[in-house]
């Protein structure tokens, strides 16, 4: 991997730095001796050009990563004319940065959702993004808007298309996070069962910090690109619940209900093929998918105490 120097490279800008990736984010450039300037939620209308403007002819960052947007696609379909605004923001900091930043480097935050619901897995680079709801729709115009940017103007910018990536920072909302909750609360003797959906739903579920690592990673790169990140493997919600049963010593058939007004029938296989990160970045997952598990069911108990 082509690091450079970090003689000059010490500013990086970090939207929604409060959210899980974001809040790991600033830990790893803390760690390597970065002045940061976050934003948080509220603090600034990314989709205003004049704020942006401003925030970035204030702050003069080296370095940008924008990971604002809302995650939970439940939220985005409440409102998805104010969810727009995700994508709309992406060409504000391109536009602000090409007149005020042109030296930065960029990483945008993409999702696996801008492949809605491939006929082929695994997913990678080379796959046509069809996305197939307001969320992968948003995070594809940013992507498209990166690559305009790119091209026209030669900015530094580049994308990561992060599969599913989870963390004891998660919310319930999150269907690992409630694995996580429910089973931590039956070992304990809290409650007796876990409602959940579609057992057969297949994911490919990383560790946050990998891939804030990923993310940081790309912006050393004398060449800015885009990537996939993910572990490359999928697993079920069946294997999900019983690995994290069997973390604590209990038979998930004992104790898991399926509530039928729960499964979507959502039976896309979302499955990346990092390849090119690990050939580029030197990138590579260092949490297995048992490992992942077991470490939410222990954040959970040993937050409860259980």
């Amino acid at each position: 991997m082509d690091v450079r120097s970090r003689v000059e490279l010490t500013r990086a800008l970090v939207t929604g730095s409060r959210g899980q990736d974001g809040s790991y984010l600033v830990e790893l450039l803390a760690s390597k001796g970065y002045d940061l300037v976050t934003v948080h939620r509220g603090e600034i209308d990314l989709a205003d050009g004049d704020a942006v403007l401003a925030l970035l002819r204030e702050s003069q960052p080296d370095e940008i990563y924008n990971l604002a947007a809302v995650t939970f696609q439940p939220d985005v379909w409440s409102d998805p004319v104010a969810a727009t605004g995700t994508g709309i923001a992406v060409v504000t900091l391109l536009e602000a940065m090409r007149k005020v930043a042109p030296g930065a480097r960029l990483f945008q935050a993409s999702s696996a959702e801008v492949f809605g619901a491939p006929p082929d897995a695994p997913q990678s680079e080379r796959t046509p993004y069809r996305p197939t709801s307001v969320y992968g729709a948003t995070k594809a115009f940013g992507d498209f808007a990166v690559a305009a940017y790119r091209a026209r103007y030669g900015l530094h910018a580049s994308c990561g298309i992060l599969f599913n990536h989870e963390s004891p920072r998660r919310g319930t909302e999150f269907l690992p996070a409630k694995v996580a909750h429910g089973v931590a609360a039956i070992a304990a003797g809290r409650q007796d069962e876990l409602v959940l959906g579609d057992l057969e739903a297949r994911r490919d579920w990383g560790y946050a910090p990998d891939f804030v690592d990923a993310m940081w990673r790309m912006l050393q790169q004398d060449q800015p690109d885009d990537y996939v990140i993910a572990t490359g493997e999928a697993h079920s919600v069946r294997e999900l619940v019983e690995t994290a049963f069997d973390h604590v010593g209990l038979d998930w058939r004992d104790h898991v209900r399926v509530d039928e007004s729960l499964v979507r029938g959502d039976h896309r296989v979302l499955v990346g093929d990092a390849a090119k990160a690990a050939r580029v970045l030197g990138w590579a997952p260092t949490v297995t998918f048992g490992e992942l598990v077991g470490l939410l069911v222990d954040a959970v108990q040993s937050h409860t105490g259980s």
